[in-house]
């Protein structure tokens, strides 16, 4: 299994857990509806809280949908089918782009040196005119957890943590993420469900 990442903090001498870039597996137990068979990728975790996208929930919305309500033209064929994702339960009215490579945009979060959270309307425009970025995932709200929310929930069991493939995120259909994600830990996801309430 991959070890849990930390950060030491020299000013205080505290260790401080640091989720940027993996994925949260929502343990089968969970209860929270929004985050049931959820996989959530963290975009910014720090000693304020964390924001995070669930990559896994496709909504009844395409992107031609979507192009259509915030009058872009979207041109190419393939996109126009892809689904818009449920990306939490905070301001679900918002959109927000996960997309590689990162580019220069106007209010975008800089996950890594290739991956970005987009959430001003010009990454659409470009990716309309077939000019935005190789992979985009578009997802309507976030995930946020205050000050030590995330981590009193790890501390719960609510969450597996492992560390991030983008491919996951772009390349295979929303229905594989999840069983892909929890098998990085080397685990069968049926054997997570049924090892749930066993000694």
């Amino acid at each position: 299994m991959a070890a849990t990442p930390t950060v030491y903090n020299r000013v205080n001498g505290t260790v401080a857990l640091n989720l940027t870039r993996h994925f949260l597996i929502a343990m089968p137990a969970m209860a929270d509806p929004h985050f049931a068979h959820t996989l959530t990728y963290i975009c910014d975790h720090n000693k304020d809280g964390a924001l995070g996208i669930v990559v896994n929930k496709p909504i009844d919305m395409t992107l031609s949908a979507l192009f259509e309500q915030i009058d872009v033209p979207l041109g190419d064929a393939a996109l126009r089918a892809a689904p818009v994702h449920f990306g939490g339960p905070v301001q679900v009215d918002r959109g927000f782009v996960l997309h590689r490579p990162l580019g220069n945009w106007q209010s975008t979060l800089a996950i890594s040196d290739d991956l970005g959270l987009t959430t001003s309307k010009d990454v659409l425009e470009a990716v309309g005119r077939g000019e935005g970025p190789r992979d985009v995932l578009v997802s309507l709200g976030y995930a946020g957890w205050t000050a030590g929310q995330l981590e009193q929930e790890l501390s719960q069991n609510a969450w597996l943590t492992v560390e991030a493939d983008a491919d996951l995120m772009f390349a295979m259909p929303a229905e594989e993420r999840l069983p892909a994600a929890v098998k990085l830990l080397g685990i069968d996801f049926s054997r997570l469900s049924e090892d749930v309430g066993h000694a």
